[in-house]
């Protein structure tokens, strides 16, 4: 069944009404759905609706919810705090993050990060992964869209951590906890973990430091030395995989 995104003011009593331009243009002119066409529609509160196409107009359709879905219930709460890495990268990793259920993503500015955006880059970047943050959830058949943060410089971050239960930075140097094991240590009254995932080249020595004094785990991810993309997916995947085991 075709998936729509609306905001939860969008939705009033047993009505929906879409109005982004583009999912608009999605609905009637690429899928030319039908009038009393059935489709799916999940909110930013995590709802899910199914709704019949009742209008089509220029602006906005209107449409009918025959059925509505709550949240499914969510064990753990998991935020990634990524590097951006070159080339165009940040694209594949909000797209991959999305899929596995990663609750909210935040593009990261460190010392050794070598794009640098300006504040139009920024705003633009912005609005393009959140836009791939849709279009993954939809094909994930995702009931919650993954938040993506504003780019955030490291040292801005590490002051705005104190609500998780677990912070983890894997890095290559040092003295390192295995990933299972750091998930392992208190896993029962862990309810929201954010992951700091650094540049090619890994953390400075001393934004290691500073992320520990800010209550960071070091932990390791294997022997060897992963891309900043692959780093990403493969700590989100494992902690996604240890939440539904």
């Amino acid at each position: 069944m075709n998936r729509f995104f609306v905001d939860k003011t969008d939705v009033k009593d047993k009505n929906i009404t879409l109005k982004d331009p583009e999912q608009l243009h999605h609905l009637r002119d690429v899928l030319r759905i039908k009038l009393f066409e059935q489709i799916a529609v999940f909110d930013n509160c995590g709802n899910e609706y199914i709704a019949a196409v009742v209008e089509i107009g220029p602006a906005a359709a209107k449409l009918e919810i025959k059925e509505k879905k709550p949240p499914r219930d969510a064990s753990l709460d998991l935020t990634v705090a990524c590097a951006i890495p070159k080339k165009v990268k940040m694209d594949d990793i909000v797209d991959k993050l999305t899929q596995l259920g990663v609750e909210c993503i935040i593009p990261l500015e460190t010392e050794r990060v070598i794009v640098r955006l300006d504040k139009q880059k920024k705003i633009q970047r912005f609005q393009r992964w959140e836009k791939i943050a849709l279009s993954a959830a939809k094909q994930s058949q995702g009931n919650k869209l993954t938040v993506i943060k504003p780019v955030a410089a490291l040292k801005d971050l590490l002051l705005s951590v104190d609500d998780f239960d677990l912070k983890l930075m894997p890095t290559l140097e040092g003295k390192r906890k295995s990933l299972k094991d750091a998930l392992s240590r208190e896993r029962g009254n862990i309810k929201k973990i954010i992951v700091l995932i650094g540049p090619e080249g890994d953390f400075t020595p001393q934004e290691v430091v500073l992320a520990i004094r800010a209550g960071f785990l070091p932990v390791s991810l294997g022997e060897r030395v992963l891309r900043v993309d692959t780093a990403a997916i493969a700590a989100a995947s494992f902690i996604k995989l240890n939440e539904t085991c």
